[in-house]
């Protein structure tokens, strides 16, 4: 027998089903609630309602989970590159290896960006930060990719998530390299996915490039565990702007902006303004652990605990092993990093943050990585939309394969009652 949950208003009984997901989630289907009571429930930030039935990704905050299509986090950051999971998330199942190497071939053959772009990049100062102008040249290519995605049509489909995953990482690279004056790099066809993020980055024309091996490793899989995350901030301003037919690009820049803000993917460039706040106070560790403790201080550790993850991050035990290879691997001397460390370390065993489930989060971890490599503050933010890009990209063809009406959330308005217009020589 289903299981029903009963609601009484004004000595009236109403009853609504009870929806059970795969991994045993429960959900009160209230979906017609305010067309049969007339009431609506009133949830600020959405923390107890569910938006939609997705079967992306599974997310348990409790027991410390995230698994994609079924897939633990673990196993794919151990086992598979970021583009199978990017297709794994997007069309349901991992690739074959002549999927794969099709995906690949196609994501290059898009890698070309329409030479008018740069007169769009040259028209944004040098203060501008680089998730308003990446925004800006996503929303862009809209301009130069006018005709919808046809979503009913997989070929269209298919070349459209070939055309982003290849167009955003440059777009990406080049947000950078204008910041810094230096020349446009392109894709080079001759090597992957992550190889060519860091050349496009970092290559100069007077040197040769290398690519070092370790970099790539904790580069993809970092990205790997920030391809999705369930319905959070930016996906659901993803999905609520794709519920009106808006097409994919102009989408996606939506949620660029909605990632920007510093309470999601803003995080781990919070992580390094705290470790430089820190040093440019003489670096004493302590002092600021015990600020941290005292509940009367406004300052706060970021990179600690998690709003969704009360016992731990799953993703961060992962990252944490990449972030000592690659500081191992390339001998950074960095006094921010020499502090982060210490940090790590009372985290880890104060007694304090054990009971508070603080451990460091893959924003900490993620920072450090960057940090390390050489990618500029401002530029973290945009590290981490590459990684959600397949995400965003899935979610959005969800919702409109479900064909879900278009997002219109209610209200309880608690303004003025009806008032009489006063003449403004009465005023």
């Amino acid at each position: 027998m289903a299981e029903i949950a009963k609601l009484e208003l004004e000595g009236k009984v109403y009853e609504f089903p009870v929806i059970t997901g795969s991994e045993n989630e429960k959900a009160i289907d209230i979906s017609n609630l305010r067309g049969e009571t007339g009431y609506i429930t009133l949830d600020p930030g959405f923390k107890n309602t569910g938006s939609t039935q997705s079967a992306i990704t599974f997310l348990d905050g409790e027991k410390g989970i995230l698994s994609y299509r079924g897939y633990s986090i673990e196993s794919l950051a151990e086992k598979a590159s970021f583009l199978e999971v990017s297709y794994l998330l997007v069309f349901g199942e991992l690739p074959t290896k002549t999927q794969l190497t099709k995906f690949e071939k196609d994501i290059r053959s898009y890698s070309l960006v329409n030479e008018e772009m740069k007169d769009i990049i040259d028209g944004f100062p040098k203060t501008a930060h680089p998730m308003g102008i990446l925004s800006s040249l996503t929303s862009a290519l809209t301009a130069f990719n006018p005709k919808p995605v046809d979503i009913n049509n997989e070929t269209q489909v298919y070349n459209a998530v070939c055309k982003t995953l290849s167009k955003f990482l440059v777009l990406a690279s080049w947000v950078h390299r204008k910041r810094e004056g230096f020349p446009l790099n392109y894709y080079d066809n001759s090597k992957g996915y992550v190889e060519n993020f860091l050349r496009m980055m970092f290559a100069i024309p007077t040197e040769e490039y290398k690519v070092n091996p370790v970099v790539v490793d904790a580069l993809d899989k970092l990205l790997v565990l920030h391809a999705d995350h369930e319905q959070n901030c930016s996906t659901s301003t993803v999905k609520i702007v794709g519920s009106s037919h808006a097409g994919l690009f102009a989408s996606i820049s939506a949620g660029v902006s909605a990632l920007w803000g510093p309470l999601h993917g803003g995080a781990n460039q919070a992580v390094i303004e705290m470790l430089e706040e820190i040093k440019a106070d003489g670096g004493d560790v302590d002092k600021f652990i015990l600020k941290a403790k005292d509940k009367d201080d406004p300052f706060r550790l970021m990179g600690f605990g998690h709003r969704v993850y009360k016992n731990f991050d799953p993703r961060a035990t992962i990252i944490k092993k990449a972030a000592d290879d690659v500081l191992k691997e390339l001998g950074v001397k960095d006094p921010i990093l020499d502090i982060a460390k210490k940090l790590e370390q009372v985290a880890l065993n104060d007694e304090y943050f054990k009971a508070r489930n603080l451990y460091p989060n893959v924003d900490f971890y993620s920072g450090i990585i960057y940090r390390a490599l050489g990618i500029p503050t401002e530029m973290f933010t945009v590290m981490f939309a590459i990684g959600r890009l397949p995400g965003w990209i899935s979610q959005w063809l969800e919702m409109r394969a479900n064909k879900e009406p278009i997002g219109r959330p209610r209200q309880v308005y608690v303004g003025s009652t009806k008032r009489e217009f006063v003449d403004i020589s009465k005023r």
